[in-house]
């Protein structure tokens, strides 16, 4: 098609085989767009195309329906994002509605014979590592291969405390669930194959290793949502490259979590916050000696 059709926030432009869209950085779009930039969607990826009236009087949305499946932060978001954050919405000028209902048509014409179906695979890429961001209990990071939870004095339960910081290869997961920081208790939780943490109730993510909770502040939507698609898409390439024994050449390598060398005030005061639960009687001798070799060994 090769044109552009702008709107508010973003702008559409239709190449030959994909929409890619554009978001502006204007104080008034939603930061989960300043976070994202850009979108490219194959129109492989769409299912449909919508063209409704506007919340607001005046205006009118063009949205492309993507196939369930196919895109890692729609996956990721499980139906969660507000309306006005979700990325495949162009709001426009009533005005506009004959050139909007022509490009709907356009879409609907290069839909393909599998648009009714679920996608067997990614085909809209997800947000580029590195990412991190800070939950309530403790900082989240991504590298690309490894998911790292390094927990806050403050915030973390006494069993993430004991379990120490954590570092999962995305070879060792089979997802992500999170659970929007807009509502009460939300978190992000990796899935580890073969784990019981796919059992927990969402109420035990403070008790569970495999997760972060979020709170007021912590977690927002636009930090913590793209290190979820990320680590979803980077989860379903090593999957589709391992093959259904999850054993192949290539697996991403395990990063170390003694790779980068730690402040040293920062393992004394973990040690210290260690010695305060061996004191409680939380940590058993052996328990707080392999933690203390452990935050040591980092040094």
């Amino acid at each position: 098609m090769g044109d552009v059709l702008a709107g508010m926030h973003s702008a559409w432009e239709f190449d030959t085989d994909s929409v890619i869209i554009r978001f502006e950085r204007g104080m008034r779009t939603p930061k989960l767009f300043h976070v994202l930039r850009e979108r490219r969607v194959p129109y492989e990826a769409l299912a449909g195309v919508e063209l409704t009236p506007g919340a607001r009087r005046g205006t009118l949305v063009l949205r492309a329906v993507l196939r369930p499946g196919a895109d890692p932060l729609l996956e990721a978001a499980a139906g969660q994002l507000k309306e006005a954050s979700d990325p495949y919405r162009l709001v426009l000028p009533a005005e506009r509605e004959t050139l909007a209902d022509y490009y709907a048509g356009e879409l609907r014409a290069v839909l393909g014979p599998d648009a009714g179906h679920p996608a067997e695979r990614h085909l809209v890429a997800a947000p580029e590592a590195p990412l991190q961001f800070k939950a309530y209990d403790g900082k989240a990071a991504f590298d690309g291969s490894t998911v790292s939870f390094r927990w806050f004095r403050t915030g973390a339960s006494s069993a993430k405390w004991k379990a120490g910081d954590q570092h999962f290869d995305v070879t060792d997961l089979e997802g992500v669930e999170w659970r929007s920081p807009d509502v009460f208790d939300g978190y992000l939780r990796l899935l580890r194959r073969g784990a019981d943490s796919r059992d927990a109730a969402p109420g035990e993510a403070d008790q569970d290793p495999a997760a972060v909770v979020f709170g007021l502040g912590y977690g927002i939507v636009h930090e913590s949502l793209p290190l979820a698609a990320a680590v979803l898409g980077a989860v379903r390439r090593a999957r589709d490259s391992t093959g259904p024994a999850g054993v192949g050449t290539a697996a991403l390598s395990r990063v170390a979590p003694g790779a980068v060398r730690a402040d040293p005030a920062d393992i004394a005061e973990r040690i210290h916050h260690l010695g305060r639960l061996h004191d409680a009687g939380l940590l058993t001798d052996e328990e707080f000696s392999v933690k203390k070799a452990d935050l040591l060994a980092e040094l």
